[in-house]
């Protein structure tokens, strides 16, 4: 559970450093939007920043339903690797795709993390890869079905101002990194 503490306590000292900064008008730049070259660190700030206290207390309360379950399976480095670039991940899908889609937005949180970590959990475990061994399904129709499974997922959270290009993307990461047991240790 430690690598779990650890992402919530720098997503709350980046919430501390947002209210700070908020103060003197600046709360924003730790948001993701586009272009993405105009402010690069934000790839990183965006996954541990969050719109308000309830948004931060949803992603952590996620966070730790799913977060000590990976990190059993892996190590330390690994694990924020992960939730890190899957996140950063996430949200340049939902700045970028969300864009050609509607009107510019920009993107905080945790939450694409926390659907590739799920993600993980889904397609990683014992049942699914021997499910997944005995259909035999070519690796198209593997990433058909992790594409649609993303989808349902994400259905689940859909609501308006909700991430929604995000979620998908972190849980399609998630179950392809999952199946391919990207994060395993051992």
């Amino acid at each position: 559970m430690r690598a779990t503490v650890e992402t919530l306590a720098v997503a709350t000292l980046v919430g501390i450093a947002q209210l700070a900064l908020s103060v003197v008008g600046l709360a924003g730049i730790f948001a993701l939007s586009t272009p993405l070259t105009a402010a690069p660190w934000t790839l990183a700030t965006s996954v541990y920043a969050h719109g308000s206290i309830g948004h931060l207390l949803a992603n952590a309360l996620a966070l730790v339903l799913v977060g000590p379950l990976v990190e059993r399976r892996t190590t330390r480095l690994r694990f924020h690797a992960f939730v890190l670039g899957t996140g950063a991940l996430a949200g340049a899908a939902q700045v970028t795709l969300g864009g050609l889609i509607g009107p510019p937005t920009a993107v905080l949180g945790l939450s694409g993390a926390v659907f590739a970590l799920g993600g993980y959990l889904l397609a990683g475990n014992v049942v699914s890869a021997t499910l997944f061994d005995r259909l035999r399904l070519s690796a198209r129709a593997q990433f058909a079905l992790f594409g649609l499974a993303a989808v349902v997922l994400t259905a689940t959270t859909a609501a308006p101002g909700v991430a929604l290009i995000a979620h998908a993307t972190g849980a399609f990461c998630g179950l392809v990194a999952g199946r391919t047991r990207l994060l395993d240790a051992r």
